[in-house]
């Protein structure tokens, strides 16, 4: 029994070994995952910080030097030293420190700019809807006719001239504030130049606030520019509108004048056909006195005409009965005409009273 037991106690000391062994293998392997990493993060430096003084036109000697170096000692590896190793780090740091710089100011500047188009933004949004409520209370509501319920054209075109003239007349107080603002930069950047000429050396407190001071005129400048351009498309939009007015007001006044016209017309006409009715209405009054002449019969036997001429009266009789009720058509056909040139020259007027 005593070597079965020894054989057993054997066999646990392998495998306590074998477990042992694995443990420090799994350890070892982590420990060169970390070192892997470790040198990949530093070549990634290194990489950074050659291809920068290479593109600066340092490091082609050094570089060259190297090339020989290895092709004379290719199974001596090469490492940098803790100071050159030091001296890398420090230089990607302070790389590093300028980008955040820079990504920071570039943040800054995007902020100052998108306060600066909301400003801008609701200032224009409060812009539009006072221009909303006086065009209602000016021209949709103030320039309505009573009567026809249509806006007159002369008020519509007196608004946009009005707004015109607005227009202009802020354009104007920008350009000279704006000439105003450069001429104060262009003083301040003088007295800076002759500072700098002097050699007089800036506190960083002063040159901070003039710094400052540069950036609000300059965003104030770029501000009355974008209110310039943003009047100059507006004053562009109510030209063309103007414009437009114009050519309808031309139209109407067109029409205006044809009306005119062919209104005038129609009144000769009714003058000439309440003339012409007059003397027929005349004519058929004397036809009448003359038939009724003719018709009456004579009370003494005595004095009763020839035969002859009785029959030439009774066919004059007919021929003016004939020509009375020719004559009766005559005027029936003008007070039709008569009317109709009334009601026409109503209607003109109509049309020429009313707005266009």
């Amino acid at each position: 029994m005593a070597p079965l037991e020894d054989q057993h106690v054997s066999e646990e000391e392998d495998v306590g070994s074998e477990s042992d062994d694995g443990g420090s293998e799994t350890n070892r392997l982590e420990q060169l995952h970390d070192e892997s990493e470790e040198l990949t993060l530093e070549n990634s430096i290194l990489k950074d910080y050659y291809e920068r003084n290479a593109a600066d036109g340092v490091g082609d000697e050094e570089d060259k030097r190297l090339r020989n170096r290895q092709r004379r000692r290719q199974a001596a590896p090469t490492t940098l030293t803790l100071e050159q190793k030091a001296e890398v780090a420090e230089a990607e740091h302070a790389v590093a420190v300028q980008t955040l710089e820079e990504a920071k100011r570039g943040s800054e500047r995007l902020i100052d700019t998108l306060h600066a188009v909301l400003e801008e933004t609701d200032i224009r949004i409060a812009e539009l809807k006072k221009d909303a409520y006086e065009f209602k209370r000016d021209v949709v509501v103030g320039a309505e006719n009573m009567r026809t319920g249509k806006t007159v054209a002369e008020k519509v075109v007196r608004y946009m001239e009005d707004k015109l003239r607005q227009r202009d007349t802020t354009t104007e107080k920008l350009r000279l504030k704006n000439a105003a603002l450069k001429g104060q930069i262009q003083k301040v950047e003088a007295q800076l130049r002759q500072k700098d000429d002097m050699g007089d050396a800036l506190h960083y407190i002063d040159f901070h606030q003039l710094q400052i001071e540069n950036k609000q005129h300059v965003a104030r400048i770029e501000e009355r520019n974008a209110e310039l351009l943003r009047l100059k498309s507006a004053t562009g939009r109510a030209v063309q509108a103007l414009s437009s007015l114009k050519g309808a007001l031309q139209q109407a006044q067109a029409d205006s004048d044809w009306l005119a016209a062919e209104m005038a017309a129609r009144t000769a006409a009714l003058a000439k056909t309440t003339t012409d009715l007059a003397t027929v209405q005349e004519e058929a009054t004397a036809e009448r006195r003359v038939v009724r002449r003719l018709s009456q019969v004579p009370g003494d036997n005595s004095e009763a005409p020839h035969i002859d001429t009785y029959i030439a009266q009774k066919k004059a009789l007919y021929e003016l009965q004939q020509e009375l009720r020719s004559w009766e058509r005559k005027v029936e056909i003008a007070e039709m005409a008569s009317k109709r040139a009334r009601q026409e020259s109503k209607r003109s007027k109509e049309v020429s009273a009313a707005p266009f």
